[in-house]
């Protein structure tokens, strides 16, 4: 039957490159017609010869972490490929023919150097996993909408000014990565994404997000980490199935009241922004068990913080409080509590009750 599968690099147990030091593939390695699997990572390879093309039978090809600067248009006669991982090359273009490689599923192209996409990528309609993090990509092209199997988009670490609407299409997607990126606002076609569950939109520079937003509804975690937010659209309470919601450092000063509706969320980190206040509706989020407010401009606690029954860690260091409700007595099951660099004079005697606490900061008040 011949050999299907031939390693020639991968990790060890340590997470080290235990490849071999090919700077070329042996022309015996493109003689082996059968192979179904090819490991070369960690290797030196800076081309790929012709000859690759020979095998045909390939469904699994790692080329992680080469020297890759190019592939070569013969790299098309692997029409069975299904998993192609080019991570931490240097390529700095994909071929027009990567658009023939029809079997594709997953596709990793993490850490290279790829400016633009070709508009044949397009042809991989059964692609499902498309790695694109750590690229020097500017824009997306139009096209990128008919991968309609797509159900993971990792976008991270690019130079992205916008989105194009298209994206709305990719109605599978589960998780969308765009993390590190420049991007300004959101098309209001990214409500089409009702499947997914994953939207990863941290250190960007969007000051809005577009009320369609509220028609994710299957999203669970939403992370807007590191924006430029003042305000957030009523319509995210519509987001019924949020269990994680990140806002740390954006610019928001208050909360709309719809917030409310985040029944599931289990965690709340609105650290370092400009909030005055919290609306009294804050204490119908039962089943939180995180919140994080530290580095506010906080001057008092609503009297309903208390029906944050399942609160296991309260953050509100570097705020200005000057007192905390009695109500703060019912958080029965709050393991930790930070109010360090407030304005504090005195600590109600209901504090007592907190049964569970075992870690309490109060340094930087004016306690006496």
């Amino acid at each position: 039957m011949g050999l299907r599968s031939l390693v020639l690099g991968r990790f060890d147990e340590k997470k080290r490159w235990r490849g071999n030091h090919l700077t070329q593939l042996p022309a015996e390695v493109t003689a082996l017609t059968n192979l179904t699997s090819l490991d070369l990572s960690g290797n030196h390879l800076t081309q790929l010869p012709a000859e690759i093309g020979q095998l045909t039978n390939l469904t699994k090809l790692n080329l992680r972490a080469n020297q890759l600067t190019q592939l070569p248009a013969e790299i098309v006669q692997l029409s069975n490929l299904s998993e192609l991982v080019l991570r931490a090359n240097h390529l700095t273009q994909l071929p027009a023919e990567i658009g023939q490689l029809t079997n594709l599923t997953k596709l990793n192209l993490r850490a290279n150097q790829l400016t633009q996409l070709p508009a044949e990528i397009v042809q991989l309609s059964n692609l499902s996993e498309l790695v694109l993090r750590a690229n020097q990509l500017t824009q997306l092209p139009a096209e990128i909408g008919q991968l309609t199997n797509l159900t993971k988009l990792n976008l991270r670490a690019n130079q992205l000014t916008q989105l194009p609407a298209e994206i709305g299409q990719l109605t599978n997607l589960s998780s969308l990565v765009l993390s590190g990126n420049q991007l300004t606002q959101l098309p209001a076609e990214i409500g089409q994404l009702r499947n997914l569950t994953t939207l990863d939109l941290n250190g960007n520079q969007l000051i809005q997000l577009p009320t369609e937003i509220g028609q994710m509804s299957n999203l669970s975690s939403l992370n807007l980490r590191a924006n430029q937010l003042t305000q957030l659209p009523a319509e995210i309470g519509q987001l019924r199935n949020l269990t994680t919601l990140d806002l740390n450092g954006n610019q928001l000063i208050q909360l709309p009241a719809e917030i409310s509706q985040l029944t599931n969320l289990t965690t709340l980190d609105l650290d370092g922004n400009q909030l005055t206040q919290l609306p009294a509706e804050i204490g119908q989020l039962t089943n939180l068990s995180e919140l994080y407010l530290s580095g506010n401009q906080l001057t008092q606690l609503p009297a309903e913080i208390g029906q944050l029954i399942n609160l296991s860690e309260l953050d509100l260091d570097g705020n200005q409080l000057t007192q905390l409700p009695a109500e703060i007595s019912q958080l029965t099951n709050l393991f930790e509590l930070y109010l360090r660099n407030n304005q504090l004079t005195q600590l109600p005697a209901e504090i007592s009750q907190l049964r569970s606490l075992s870690e309490l900061d109060l340094n930087g008040n004016q306690l006496t």
